[in-house]
């Protein structure tokens, strides 16, 4: 289908962009990769009067590390992020769960700021700055605010972000050498959509489980915490047993959405699932690295 007529804007500055946004507000859409909004403008599923594109503002790219984060400009191209040995060494969980979005060719023009910005509770990305605490920095009129991930996702493909703000960065905390991670989904086939996914995220000290972070995706209509698990896991040795019990605990108070690939009980019998296969997953990577 061809696109509506939109009115089209490349700034070349962030503040240029700001300025766009500021005067349209809810009448403008930010561009970044696109592998999400051009369908919906396609199917008139969004309808914005003006289109601002930002993929000439070369500040918004690149990876850093500094004081025990990991910075990623939100233009940043996921396939990028990929190939980063920054990302591979100090977020290993975002490092497992980027090839796992979609394909080679949506990765390559894809964007971490804007799939996160569009917030789908079935994507890879959101679940992995869920469960690791990440942090959004935005930009506006009155300067930048940093927004943690337990405030940012507020609704399906609803974010913090105010209209007059831009994504400038997110930032993941450094994982520790005795830290293991593990991203499992189940989908219909690679590329698609996570039927269910889950982010998992464990550290163990002497052997311990000092902490735990585990986040669902395509369970609700952000990503979801599971908490209860969390607080069971801390302070355990890794069992079957434990595991077992982490996964009854993470499954307990969610009610997934069904839909034409499975009812609310298949997706939560196989939340269960990936939550046992994940956490063993997570626990032989963490002893790997502590050893």
């Amino acid at each position: 289908m061809k696109l509506p007529p939109v009115e089209y804007e490349a700034p070349s500055t962030v503040a240029e962009a700001i300025d766009l946004l500021a005067e349209q507000l809810d009448e403008a859409s930010v561009l970044a990769g696109g592998q999400s909004l051009i369908p919906l403008l396609a199917l008139r599923l969004a309808r914005p009067e003006v289109l601002i594109d930002i993929n000439g503002i070369a500040e918004l790219s690149g990876v850093s590390a500094a004081d025990g984060w990991v910075a990623i400009g939100a233009m940043t191209r996921e396939y990028v992020a990929e190939g980063s040995e920054v990302v591979a060494d100090a977020v290993p969980l975002l490092a497992a769960a980027l090839p796992l979005i979609g394909h080679e060719a949506i990765r390559s023009r894809g964007t971490i700021g804007g799939s996160l910005a569009h917030a789908d509770p079935a994507a890879e990305l959101p679940a992995v700055a869920r469960a690791l605490d990440a942090e959004f920095v935005v930009r506006g009129p009155s300067g930048d605010r940093v927004i943690p991930a337990a405030q940012w996702f507020e609704g399906y493909l609803t974010t913090a972000r105010r209209p007059d703000e831009l994504l400038m960065e997110v930032r993941f905390p450094a994982a520790g050498r005795d830290t293991g991670v593990s991203f499992q989904e189940v989908a219909r086939r690679h590329g698609d959509f996570a039927i269910v996914g889950l982010a998992v995220s464990l550290a163990l000290t002497g052997g311990v489980i000092s902490d735990a972070r585990l986040a669902f995706a395509g369970v609700s209509d952000v990503p979801v915490r599971a908490a209860a698990a969390e607080d069971l896991l801390v302070g355990e040795n890794p069992s079957t047993e434990l595991f077992d019990e982490a996964a009854r605990r993470a499954t307990d108070d969610i009610d997934p959405p069904a839909d034409l690939h499975g009812s609310s009980e298949y997706r939560k019998t196989v939340a269960a699932a990936i939550v046992r296969r994940g956490l063993r997953a997570a626990a032989a990577s963490a002893a790997r690295g502590s050893g």
